[in-house]
Order: C-alpha cells, then sequence, then structure tokens
C-alpha cells in the first residue's frame, strides 16, 4: 500500500472531500426560497403578511410582478419556486372580518422544496390567523384553548450536519472497505502474486485474516478523520461514549470486509470487482436509511434493507453521537453485524479454499 499512492490518497482525501461535500451541500433543510409576488392589494395589510413571509427566512421576495400570466412566466422558467398572490379586495376582507384568501402557487416539481414551502405558507397562515383573533377577543396569545408545546429532542435545532455526518461516515466505510478489498485481492490475482502466497504452508483463512487487519486499521483513520471533520467542521456533538462507539465500529468494519472479500472471489478483473461494489453501494444508500426513512418505505422494500449491514450501522452512531446511548440498547445491532461478518467469512474462505484446489 505505501507502493500504491492511489490508494494511500484515497485512503485520507475520500472522507474529507465526501464529509465536506455531502455535509455542507446536502440540506433538507430548505431556506431561501425564491418567490414572486403578484400583489393587486398594494396595502398595508398585504405588506404585513409578506414581511412575515420575508421574516420566516424561507422566501427570499426576489420578483414583483403586475400580472398572472408573469407569475406563471417565473415559475415555468425557474426563476420562482413560489408565487404569492393577494387579490384586489384582500384589504376590504381583511377589515370586514371576512376570510382574506391569498393564494400561493408552488413549483412541486422540486419535491423537497415543495413541501417546504407548503408547509411553512400554512404555518405563517394559521399564526396570522390566530394574531387575529387574540386582537378581536382581546385574548392572551399565551393562554390560547390549546397549549400544545412541540419539544424535538437530540437535534432540537433541526441542523441537518448532525443528521447527515455520521450516516456519510458510514458510507464511507462501506465504500472504501468493499472496492479497496476486493479490487486489491483481485489485482494481485491478475499480477499473478496471489498464487506466490497460495503455494505458501499459510492457510486459506490465516490468508483472509492477513488480508483482513491492515484495512481494519485504515477504516479506524478514517472514521477518525471523518469525526473530527465532523466535530471541527459542522460542529457536530458527539453525546456518547467514543469507546463504545470505536468497539462497535469493527463489528461492521469486519462485516464490510467481508462483503469485499467476497466480491473479490466472485470478481475475474479489477472492473468486475469494481462494477460489483458500485452496485452494492447503491442499495446501501438508498435502503438503509441515509437518505429515506425506512418507516416510509413498502413493506418488502423495508424487510428487504435488514440485509444491508449499513441499517444497523446508522443507528449505532447516530444513536451514540446524538442520542448518547450506549451498548446496552444497540445489543440487536451488534449482533446482526457480528453475523453478517461470520457469515461473509466463512463464505469467503469456503469460496477461496475452492479456487486453491
Amino acid at each position: 500500500m505505501r507502493r500504491d499512492r492511489l490508494t494511500i490518497g484515497l485512503v485520507f482525501m475520500l472522507p474529507l472531500i465526501q464529509l465536506l461535500l455531502f455535509g455542507y451541500a446536502v440540506q433538507t433543510e430548505v431556506k431561501h426560497i425564491p418567490t414572486v409576488v403578484f400583489d393587486q392589494s398594494m396595502s398595508d395589510e398585504s405588506r404585513s403578511l409578506l414581511d412575515t413571509f420575508a421574516a420566516s427566512g424561507y422566501f427570499d421576495v426576489h420578483y414583483a410582478v403586475n400580472s398572472y400570466q408573469a407569475v406563471n412566466d417565473m415559475i415555468d422558467s425557474g426563476k420562482a419556486k413560489v408565487g404569492i398572490i393577494f387579490p384586489p379586495e384582500y384589504e376590504k376582507e381583511v377589515k370586514r372580518g371576512g376570510s382574506a384568501q391569498v393564494q400561493v402557487l408552488v413549483d412541486a416539481s422540486d419535491n423537497m422544496v415543495a413541501n417546504q414551502a407548503m408547509a411553512t405558507a400554512s404555518s405563517i397562515g394559521m399564526l396570522k390567523s390566530q394574531q387575529v383573533i387574540a386582537a378581536k377577543l382581546h385574548m392572551d396569545m399565551n393562554q390560547l384553548p390549546y397549549d400544545i408545546r412541540v419539544r424535538a429532542w437530540y437535534n432540537p435545532d433541526g441542523i441537518t450536519a448532525y443528521y447527515m455526518v455520521p450516516g456519510i461516515l458510514g458510507i464511507i466505510v462501506t465504500m472504501s472497505m468493499v472496492m479497496m478489498t476486493s479490487m486489491s485481492l483481485v489485482r494481485e490475482r491478475e499480477k499473478g502474486t496471489l498464487e506466490q502466497l497460495i503455494v505458501t504452508p499459510v492457510k486459506s483463512f490465516e490468508l483472509m485474516i492477513g488480508k483482513i487487519i491492515p484495512y481494519i486499521f485504515l477504516g479506524y483513520i478514517q472514521i477518525t478523520v471523518a469525526l473530527l471533520v465532523g466535530v471541527l467542521a459542522f460542529g457536530v456533538p458527539i453525546r456518547g461514549s467514543l469507546l463504545e462507539l470505536y468497539l462497535l465500529t469493527l463489528f461492521f468494519i469486519t462485516a464490510s470486509l467481508g462483503l469485499g472479500i467476497m466480491v473479490s472471489n466472485l470478481a475475474k478483473t479489477q472492473m468486475q470487482a469494481f462494477q460489483m461494489s458500485f452496485f452494492l453501494m447503491l442499495p446501501s444508500i438508498m435502503l438503509s436509511g441515509f437518505l429515506f426513512p425506512r418507516d416510509a418505505m413498502p413493506k418488502i422494500i423495508y424487510y428487504l434493507s435488514y440485509v444491508i449491514p449499513l441499517t444497523y450501522y446508522l443507528d449505532i452512531i447516530r444513536g451514540i453521537v446524538l442520542k448518547g446511548i450506549g451498548f446496552s440498547y444497540l445489543i440487536g445491532q451488534v449482533v446482526s453485524l457480528l453475523i453478517f461478518s461470520i457469515v461473509f467469512l466463512i463464505i469467503s474462505i469456503l469460496k477461496f479454499q475452492k479456487k486453491i484446489v
């Protein structure tokens, strides 16, 4: 590996680049949505509501137009994602005490932006309605009929990096361990150096262990680098025990390495090993709960995600880093990863023995 500068570069640069790229770029909370306004009322009431939209931080009013068609054109062109339209009688309806309607058009071609915009717009409308009702009834807003108080645990500010960075760390370890292990063994087979090891007295399981141990250390190096970046660059809190995190990570690393060795036994060339490893990465990213909640998946896909090691490691690392829980809460995940490690390594050793014969 010291002679392979590309491998060494990947070991250190891969976690840095991926963490910085995904940590800054991937945001589930969408703010500063470009907004166009068609205000036919031009009143204090419409400006007050518009100021509330702008003050929320979710809507940036960049454009003011004079027709419905202009609003449609702005949304069609992509210059604006949201259009707010005030009718001419808006001020009259507000002062009369009627239901003053405001139309909010949302470009739903981007589902994440659309959901955020619709939820925030509805919340702003409800808040303004409560203020008007309270003013008419001379009520104290702190003494509304229903006092529902919501408290968010573990990530009260909803910071995306706190949720994403631990998941990215699991993706980095999976990608590195599976790809590097599978391709390194295939590369040795192509160069003929693996056959030189086969003719030595070294047993097959000893050879497999010898191939795994160096990558375990590399995996820990990547995890350490990724945690440092997460804490220093994104301020991710580590509420649990680092010792427990490192100990439980061992099971995930061995499971990923076992999967990589199994791929190397099936692949004939480095290109095949790369393609097979990449094929295994897609389900890990899509189905493990890294990007999408598993509870929202169809039942058959939900149960299929149980055969992905990353599914269990995400529970471990997010549980320790964000929740501060320990081994007693994560026994099921650890046992599952241990089973994966044993099964993958046994299959790899048996497959390797057949190739020796």
